[in-house]
């Protein structure tokens, strides 16, 4: 391991605790699972297991482990990166001036790059600028070659692939739904073109409510169907995801912003139908191998075989950087164009259109699009997982973490102002 790959050091564990919402939870340095000693020995004692049957391996502080052990827990796909060598970093260490850049939280308060990154559970770090790794930090169970969930980052490489099918005329996102998937007739979707299931513009009788644990609700409903939750004792609901999405209906119109995961799971079953390559086989053949990933990534599976583009994919740090750092360059990677340049351009863009949520972000074929004077575009993901592309830094950060809760609230007020200070870094 190099020096820029270096294991963050702990630090001290006392007194380490975070409050959310009123309620105190083990901070990043005493939730650390070297620290807790989640699934050590031989067996792990009972009370130190993480296991798909205690379905507690969403709670904190085990998803310090699980969230980088998510094979472990589930039948999953593979994502093969192919036989060629792996494409090549160049370096320039900056790590000394990034960890003492300091910056303004969104409440005011001023902290320091290094000490943030542990108020914010962050199991990894890499950061690219003018494609070189500047900088890159190892926490809690992560290590360079083994990959981390991606949670709903999985929906940015979705919505990055039906981006560049619309732009080589394989899909049209004129089209309503059923013309591809007749089976989602009579569903909230048949009267749903593929560019609003793509925009998130659908009005779908399904809560998006990720509270502690994993989710409850329509959530949960949808991780049981797809076999991710366990099925309590006389379950007789859906059995696949397919199954699932044939049990949604509409509420409200369609042609408004309303972020409902399932929408992804329905555009990459378009996908798999019109190309009769899986969403996992689609990563391998236009993204993984295409991009010299040093390891092969992996996706979860419901019991049908069908892929989780919803948030199921698992990647390594630097592999994710790689995808990011493609999207900087407009599609283009070592001289070839994997992605149409224009369906990239598309995405980028809409920093240029009005924004269209209260808060000003946007959201374009699966991209979160901020507004900022970077021109920045985020891939974001529940406990903290971000690709942030900021083409007018030059830069790419890659961050995988494990929040001790799910949604972006708890830890955005310090992670969208610490991006933004890198990126004004970098932009010099």
């Amino acid at each position: 391991m190099t020096e820029l790959e270096r294991r963050a050091p702990l630090g001290s564990v006392k007194e380490d605790m975070l409050e959310f919402e009123g309620q105190r939870y083990l901070g990043g340095r005493a939730s650390d699972p070297r620290v807790l000693g989640w699934m050590r020995g031989a067996p792990p004692p009972e009370d130190k297991r993480v296991t798909f049957e205690s379905d507690t391996f969403f709670e904190h502080p085990q998803n310090r482990w699980s969230l980088s052990h998510m094979r472990e827990l589930g039948p999953t796909a593979n994502v093969w990166r192919g036989k060629g060598a792996p494409s090549q970093f160049e370096r320039r260490d900056m790590s000394a001036e990034i960890d003492a850049l300091s910056f303004t939280d969104i409440n005011g308060r001023t902290r320091r790059f290094d000490e943030a990154l542990f108020d914010t559970y962050a199991d990894g770090i890499v950061v690219l600028h003018r494609g070189r790794i500047v900088y890159e930090r190892y926490f809690g169970a992560l290590e360079p070659h083994l990959p981390h969930s991606c949670y709903s980052v999985t929906k940015s490489y979705a919505g990055t692939l039906a981006a560049a099918f619309v732009h080589e005329g394989v899909l049209d996102e004129s089209k309503m739904i059923p013309h591809y998937l007749p089976e989602l007739q009579g569903t909230a979707w048949e009267d749903a073109t593929l560019r609003q299931v793509m925009d998130m513009q659908t009005g779908l009788a399904f809560t998006e409510e990720h509270g502690p644990g994993g989710g409850s609700g329509d959530v949960r409903a949808y991780r049981v169907a797809s076999g991710r939750r366990g099925r309590p004792a006389g379950y007789d609901g859906p059995r696949t995801l397919c199954d699932y999405l044939r049990t949604v209906r509409k509420q409200g119109a369609h042609g408004e912003l309303a972020y409902k995961t399932v929408n992804t799971e329905v555009m990459a079953w378009v996908m798999a139908r019109v190309t009769g390559r899986s969403f996992a086989q689609l990563l391998q053949e236009r993204l993984w191998a295409p991009l010299g990933c040093e390891e092969d990534g992996y996706i979860l599976v419901d019991p049908a075989g069908m892929p989780a583009a919803g948030g199921g994919l698992s990647a390594t740090l630097r592999d994710l950087a790689r995808f990011g750092e493609m999207i900087r360059r407009e599609g283009e990677w070592n001289g070839k164009q994997l992605i149409p340049a224009s369906a990239v351009r598309d995405i980028l863009q809409e920093s240029d259109r009005p924004a269209n949520t209260p808060d000003g972000w946007s959201y374009r074929s699966q991209w979160w699009v901020p507004h900022n004077e970077l021109g920045a575009i985020e891939a974001r993901g529940l406990y903290g997982q971000v690709i942030y592309v900021a083409p007018k830094a030059q830069m790419v950060i890659a961050r995988f973490a494990s929040h001790a809760l799910g949604p972006s609230e708890y830890h955005d007020v310090i992670t969208v102002p610490q991006m933004f200070a890198l990126g004004q870094m970098l932009r010099g």
